[in-house]
């Protein structure tokens, strides 16, 4: 990890970075992200560049210095860029709709799943099969996307449900017939 905190951080055009008792504060063209970080965790803004230092190399410090580098890194990625994951359904009548900022999905239940948008996140459906999950913060964009692929996990024998774009589902045989 300590390899990882050690990284220089450089902002892309556009992204400013605050720090005010370690309580940092990213702006971007897409949005405004704030975090909390250790106390133990210096943050140090030149110009362009974030660096990060910790007071000694103990194993708890480099994993410390390491996971705040990594989530201050994804704050400037998101505010700039932005995330998004992307989902895709298999299932005879598996579809998914979009009612304003609603996202229905018809996956196999004697009900329609009704999933809200959090705040900051927004949902896309290019085909009635493939969901579009988008957002600044890395986080809550995985967490969303996560929650949508649980509703119905993919099983092994017929690879029915909602998985990851690209997700290889291992498939099971089936019984054997006497």
């Amino acid at each position: 990890m300590s390899r990882i905190g050690n990284k220089v951080i450089t902002l892309p055009a556009g992204v400013e970075v605050t720090n005010k008792d370690n309580v940092v504060t990213v702006k971007g063209p897409k949005g405004e992200l704030t975090r909390e970080f250790p106390k133990v965790i210096e943050i140090k803004i030149e110009g362009t560049e974030v660096t990060l230092h910790r007071p000694n190399d103990s194993k708890e410090m480099k994993t410390i210095h390491g996971t705040a580098r990594a989530n201050l890194n994804n704050m400037v990625i998101g505010v700039s860029e932005g995330f998004k994951k992307e989902l895709e359904m298999r299932g005879v009548g598996y579809r998914a709709q979009l009612q304003g900022k609603k996202l229905v999905l018809s996956v196999g239940k004697s009900h329609p799943d009704e999933v809200e948008a959090p705040e900051g996140i927004t949902f896309e459906v290019p085909t009635a099969t493939a969901i579009v999950v988008n957002g600044i913060n890395k986080e809550v964009v995985g967490q969303t996307a996560a929650y949508i692929r649980g509703l119905r996990v993919p099983e092994p024998y017929k690879g029915k449900g909602i998985r990851y774009a690209g997700e290889y589902v291992r498939r099971k045989e089936g019984k054997t017939g006497k």
